[in-house]
């Protein structure tokens, strides 16, 4: 049985994060990172990817990069190569690309490639990790897969909160979080047997720096809309990732955690 206070260890054990040099993405590498965990640094751009591997372990964090776009399958395969034979524990599908909007400004093109980078993204790096997540699971009894999703994947936006509709947190974006959260339930069933745990994390309210600087009245106006009475910062996704791939979370699987500071309570 593992102690209370080994509950959270990563020691000895193998994250990969896309989007990992992103606003939370970056958040979550650190909190595994500081508790022993050696973090694939996933990019599209190799400079972002080595910038950020330097900096983490100018902390003492183990880290190295891994840069391909999670929309190209080739480029997957031919990444990970280099940890073919490896285990890995946890795999954590955290990237995104994409615009705002609404229905009536959205194009089809948005759609499809929001759901390639979220859904077909997710999908295609599973299949591609899936030996070095049964291999995790061999070494140390468990691995995992965290899907991140969003708030805006079970509600809609409040339109009127922003300064314009083409600024508005878009229906493409929203869409596919939500058939993301399903997919999260499917792979959570087909994976459990063997091991792998699968679950989503759904955060909400979490802008960036740059956007609280450009735009404090909009951040206002969000933080009027949560319960807690506040946005949430970049660290507090810390606790809720770090649970759902350690040990703590050995029996969570096919789950949704919600992480917007009671938003969609209302």
């Amino acid at each position: 049985m593992i102690g209370a206070g080994d509950l959270f260890s990563m020691q000895g054990k193998t994250v990969l994060i896309t989007g990992a040099t992103g606003h939370l993405g970056s958040s979550m590498a650190y909190a595994l990172a500081e508790v022993g965990a050696h973090i694939l640094v996933n990019s599209r751009n190799r400079v972002h990817a080595e910038n950020f591997v330097n900096t983490m372990k100018r902390h003492h964090y183990s880290a190295e990069p891994l840069v391909f776009d999670v929309t190209q399958e080739s480029d997957i395969k031919e990444s990970l190569k280099a940890i073919a034979e490896k285990p890995l524990h946890v795999l954590i599908n955290n990237a995104y690309a994409g615009d705002s909007g609404t229905i009536l400004t959205a194009e089809s093109n948005q759609y499809r490639n929001s759901f390639e980078v979220v859904l077909v993204g997710a999908q295609n790096l599973l299949k591609e990790t899936l030996g070095g997540l049964r291999r995790g699971v061999e070494q140390s009894g468990d691995a995992c897969v965290i899907n991140v999703a969003s708030m805006y994947g079970f509600v809609s936006p409040d339109i009127e909160m922003y300064n314009s509709y083409e600024q508005a947190n878009p229906p493409f974006y929203g869409a596919a979080k939500a058939a993301l959260i399903q997919w999260t339930r499917y792979a959570a069933c087909e994976l459990g047997p063997q091991g792998i745990r699968v679950n989503c994390i759904s955060p909400g309210a979490f802008p960036s720096g740059q956007v609280k600087q450009s735009e404090p009245s909009f951040v206002s106006r969000l933080a009027k809309r949560v319960p807690l009475g506040r946005v949430g910062t970049s660290n507090e996704i810390r606790g809720p990732i770090l649970f759902l791939a350690s040990p703590a979370a050995s029996y969570v699987n096919g789950a949704n955690l919600v992480v917007d500071g009671g938003w969609t309570a209302w």
